[in-house]
């Protein structure tokens, strides 16, 4: 008779993928043979550029990179990443002290919590907010304490509302702007405020800047280490998914504080060996190359945005346009909460989108969709959803 295994403690407290479910559900309706629109995910629709793939392809053949990479990464690679944070930010980085390399974004999210987290000290967390923060925090045997995002704020957080007892534990905060899931975008003014707040309170603060590239209307999203004070107080995350499509390959950075820095790199030195040479190398020639793809990827997202807004007001449902990011944050009609209505739109308009309560309790009342189909296509969305007469 076959012996029950158990699993560890810490892997029945993870939350629910929420991505996973969202995925199987519009799966299982497109197997029926549905022509199911999905904008539920934050997965780039277009092919990283041309020049960037040569790269790789290139890199492949080189004998070097058949073998283990240096633990930490290549000094080629962090040099780019922090010559490019110095072209576009104005932001001073130590390639070998202060960058970290990184298996995409999410995974640095997942071990800051771990570097820094003992049981029982609390991670202050955006709500709504990307998911995959709690995920580390649980792992670490944290506490969350959630910030409420609210509209009336331009979703930010209201550092005088977190409770004191919170304070007083807390030991790391996450941020994230261009914001996922609001599309909110951060004032010098707030990160001002943010760097005062840590540097009062003790708390290290954990910038996720994946949607930096993505500003709209000649505005660019500020970095968090533009701000003086930001690197004795914290680190940013970087990636190269949305900039340039990259999201396959698994390529980001921390960057920052040369202590934290430090314990990400000693934690990754157990897990792994770094990325594959020729990645690397692709990843410095998209760091290093020309960076018009990036304003065409931009300006592609702007003439979605604007043609799905166009849409959305033809049919009476009305939101702000989004600052930043690839996603656009939509209040629900009266009468639904943010799952019925999302559930609706699936089973009678054949169109995903993302429950605003996957994302937090404050997520409530609205969905989130990305833009991340051709201009027709969501024009389609926004007549398919009309015809169910929801907004009039």
């Amino acid at each position: 008779m076959a012996k029950t295994i158990h699993p560890a403690q810490r892997l029945q407290e993870l939350p629910k993928q929420f991505f996973a479910a969202l995925v199987a559900k519009a799966n299982a309706r497109a197997a029926t043979g549905r022509d199911v629109l999905n904008f539920g995910q934050g997965n780039p629709d277009l092919p990283t550029p041309p020049h960037i793939v040569e790269s790789l392809k290139q890199a492949a053949d080189n004998p070097l990179y058949h073998k283990y990479p240096p633990f930490r990464g290549f000094a080629f690679l962090k040099e780019a990443v922090a010559r490019r944070y110095k072209e576009d930010y104005g932001v001073e980085l130590d390639p070998e002290t202060e960058v970290a390399v990184l298996f995409g974004g999410k995974t640095g999210l997942i071990e800051i919590s771990q570097c820094l987290l003992n049981p029982g000290d609390v991670a202050l967390v955006p709500d709504p907010g990307y998911p995959d923060y709690w995920s580390g925090i649980v792992l670490a045997g944290g506490v969350m304490a959630f910030m409420p995002l609210l509209e009336q704020n331009g979703f930010l957080p209201d550092y005088e509302a977190i409770p004191e007892e919170a304070l007083r534990k807390a030991k790391l905060m996450f941020l994230n702007y261009p914001n996922n899931p609001t599309s909110a975008t951060a004032t010098r003014a707030f990160y001002e405020e943010t760097v005062r707040f840590a540097e009062k309170h003790g708390i290290v603060i954990a910038s996720d800047f994946a949607y930096g590239a993505i500003g709209f209307d000649g505005k660019r999203p500020l970095s968090f280490l533009e701000t003086p004070g930001a690197k004795e107080v914290g680190i940013e995350f970087y990636t190269l998914s949305k900039t340039y499509n990259m999201a396959g390959w698994r390529v980001g950075f921390a960057l920052g504080n040369r202590n934290v820095i430090e314990m990400i790199n000693l934690i990754q030195d157990h897990y792994y060996c770094s990325l594959f040479g020729g990645i690397q190398e692709a990843a410095a020639a998209a760091l290093n190359g020309p960076q018009d793809c990036v304003a065409s990827l931009v300006r592609t997202y702007k003439n979605r945005r604007n043609a799905l807004y166009g849409a959305l007001a033809d049919i009476g449902w009305h939101a702000p346009k989004p600052a930043g990011s690839f996603f656009c944050w939509l209040p629900v009609p009266e009468g639904h909460t943010s799952v019925s209505f999302a559930d609706l739109l699936l089973e009678e308009a054949d169109v995903v989108v993302a429950p605003g309560v996957g994302f937090g309790s404050h997520g409530e009342g609205y969905v989130r969709l990305g833009l991340l189909a051709p201009e027709e296509r969501l024009i389609e969305a926004a007549e398919r959803i009309g015809r169910l007469g929801l907004f009039r």
